[in-house]
């Protein structure tokens, strides 16, 4: 099932891409490489008894990011204060209330608990400095209650009651790609951010995540341009997913076309974070994730 394109919708995206200058197509001014920043999310660095004990942790390891949820286990004093003491940098914050109660419920009660779950993200971004929220905005479960038409709108009409917040803050909010069933073609996505017609709303393109739908990264990247504030990653395996096992294997040993997404990368100009999203684990894990980080990147 596909957004209906009626006139409306088609000037207003076409507006908007005009006002976002995202191009859709590779750019002239392209390089062969983007410079890209590694990072990891909070919950796997499972060494270190506190905050700046886990931040040295990835930081001696060539971290330099990393994104913490919202609302989370985590100390916010403890944490800022371990940033600025580590130099690594709490770049962006994750809505992590987003599933239990979606912005796409058919229940309003549900939907005013995400809005606020999802204003108080805006607020501890801003507080750690971090310039970007992820949101992954509802989910497609009911063909009555929950479908894609009622998760696109009403969705949409939460997340317009916060732009002002956001854009007070300076955080964007950075809509996330994810085995929802809502969102699983790069049209869509950029029609979704290009209909709110205001900057302050993106895309967090994962890698990995969308391999499934038979759309290749590279192709994501390139209709998204300028919209993709961020990306992340895992590593997945299409055949093991048609057997029937876990298609996540290590990172480097999947599906993702490396250097295909470096150009595309490039293409579009991005420059920015990296995050990897896997299990995570000691140092001798996290190690070895740096690693492999450092290989698909091509920063070794």
């Amino acid at each position: 099932m596909t957004h209906p394109m009626n006139r409306r919708n088609f000037l207003r995206t076409t507006a908007a891409a005009a006002l976002l200058g995202a191009p859709v197509v590779a750019t002239a001014q392209a390089t062969s490489k983007p410079r890209l920043r590694k990072a990891v999310k909070y919950g796997m660095i499972k060494e270190g008894a506190t905050v700046r004990e886990k931040f040295e942790l990835v930081k001696s390891l060539g971290f330099e990011g990393v994104e913490l949820d919202s609302p989370g286990n985590v100390n916010r004093d403890e944490a800022k204060d371990a940033a600025a003491a580590t130099g690594v940098v709490i770049h962006g914050v994750i809505d992590s209330v987003h599933w239990q109660k979606r912005l796409s419920d058919p229940n309003p009660a549900v939907r005013a608990e995400g809005l606020d779950a999802l204003r108080t993200a805006i607020k501890d971004a801003n507080f750690y400095g971090a310039d970007t929220v992820l949101l992954v905005p509802g989910a497609v479960g009911d063909p009555k209650n929950e479908n894609f038409e009622q998760c696109w709108e009403r969705s949409q009409a939460e997340i317009r009651k916060v732009i002002p917040e956001a854009k007070d803050q300076n955080v964007k909010i950075a809509i996330e790609v994810v085995w929802n069933l809502f969102i699983t073609k790069p049209d869509q996505l950029v029609r979704y951010v290009d209909e709110f017609q205001d900057p302050t709303v993106g895309a967090y393109f994962d890698i990995s995540n969308m391999i499934r739908f038979g759309f290749p990264p590279q192709e994501w990247i390139r209709a998204l341009g300028k919209r993709m504030l961020k990306f992340d990653f895992k590593a997945y395996k299409h055949a093991n997913f048609m057997n029937e096992t876990s298609p996540w294997v290590k990172i480097g040993d999947g599906d993702e076309p490396w250097e295909k997404v470096h150009k595309a990368l490039a293409d579009v100009g991005y420059a920015g974070w990296a995050t990897s999203e896997v299990g995570g684990g000691d140092r001798a894990e996290l190690k070895d994730i740096a690693t492999r980080m450092d290989k698909v990147l091509g920063l070794a």
